[in-house]
């Protein structure tokens, strides 16, 4: 097979146009080549997203609206064989590390055996997840026996109240057993995702890191992304990563951690160490250029950015008789189209159809 489809984000599923610069005729790439997830700014990648799921258990207001949602259909989703064979395919390539996220991962209703298969692929790579923690009660033991290695909990307020207004769902309780049953299960190492809004929840960056340091997590925040399924993001309803950076300096001593390397967090020692708070300041910080991350979406798109404005479709290259070769290559290929910068700060940028939860974090 000697093709591979690109999308434009103009709504999904959608019209697919084949892309001249992707045919085998005009590729001049080896699949077999051992620098063919490197792109043509130098940057190696390592860590593939993988989104298991569209869907959520919660609404986030900063994330998708109340109602109105139209989920992919199960026809349209990857299997999860195929799932597996695209990522034993890029581990083979040289990823390192695979994050599951979704919409929601826990919903995956084999979110156990895909965490097992996918840890079990030879080249050892580190399976971790980030998820709302709404269904770590029932599935935290089962994941850590599975070979997840770590987990990303979003939290983004500790008032039950402002969790029930910011989520559309009154699931307080449930997150907190949840933080409890990766304790219980062995995971170490857990951060806290939080986002901060102005006027909704600006007020808690103290309060979310001392949980976090009390428990010992890493807490982390993320700058408010263009992202949003209702397309309803400001830059000034976004708190930056200057503001946070001020609040917390009134509580805490913090001392920049040295080597950042490819991580998307900027990172601080708090008090001296060796516990840490990160920020991801994708708008205002933007780290583009050291960026090792390209993602799968549920359906089968690959996406070199989660800002892109266009998509590889695997999962068409695989139900029409692929091989794991033309596998190889539509990652290479997609890799080498990969820009320099997600352009958030250009005059001309324009926010991908597809919201957060439909392209997996």
């Amino acid at each position: 097979m000697g093709w591979i489809a690109v999308i434009t984000d103009l709504g999904i599923p959608g019209p697919r146009e084949v892309n001249p610069a992707l045919s085998a005729s005009s590729a001049v790439i080896d699949p077999h080549d051992p620098n063919l997830l490197v792109d043509s700014y130098g940057r190696r990648h390592r860590d593939l997203r993988i989104s298991l799921t569209d869907k959520c258990n919660l609404r986030c207001t900063y994330c998708m609206p109340e109602e109105g949602m139209e989920w992919l259909a199960k026809s349209q989703q990857l299997s999860v064989d195929e799932l597996v064979r695209v990522a034993r395919v890029a581990v083979a390539r040289g990823v390192t590390e695979i994050r599951l996220t979704g919409g929601e991962p826990l919903l995956h209703r084999n979110v156990v055996e895909i965490t097992a298969r996918l840890a079990a692929l030879d080249g050892a790579p580190e399976v971790s997840m980030t998820t709302n923690g709404l269904l770590l009660n029932k599935l935290a033991g089962p994941l850590r026996e599975a070979g997840l290695t770590r987990l990303n909990i979003s939290l983004d307020t500790l008032d039950p109240q402002r969790y029930h207004e910011l989520t559309r769902r009154d699931r307080f309780a449930a997150v907190l057993a949840g933080f409890d049953a990766a304790d219980a299960a062995g995971f170490t190492g857990t951060k806290v995702n939080s986002v901060l809004m102005r006027g909704v929840n600006d007020d808690e960056a103290q309060a979310l890191l001392g949980f976090a340091l009390e428990r010992g997590y890493e807490q982390r925040f993320i700058e408010q992304m263009p992202l949003d399924a209702g397309h309803t993001w400001t830059r000034q309803s976004m708190i930056t990563a200057d503001e946070i950076l001020a609040q917390l300096s009134e509580a805490y001593e913090l001392t920049p951690v040295p080597a950042r390397g490819a991580a998307p967090a900027e990172r601080w020692y708090v008090n001296g160490g060796p516990q840490t708070v990160g920020i991801i300041a994708s708008v205002t910080r933007p780290f583009c250029g050291s960026c090792d991350r390209i993602r799968l979406t549920s359906d089968g798109q690959l996406r070199n950015c989660l800002f892109a404005r266009t998509e590889s479709d695997l999962r068409g290259l695989i139900r029409q008789g692929g091989s794991d070769s033309d596998i190889a290559r539509a990652l290479g290929l997609s890799i080498a189209q990969k820009l320099p910068g997600h352009g958030i700060n250009d005059p001309g940028f324009v926010q991908p159809v597809r919201g957060m939860s439909a392209i997996g974090g």
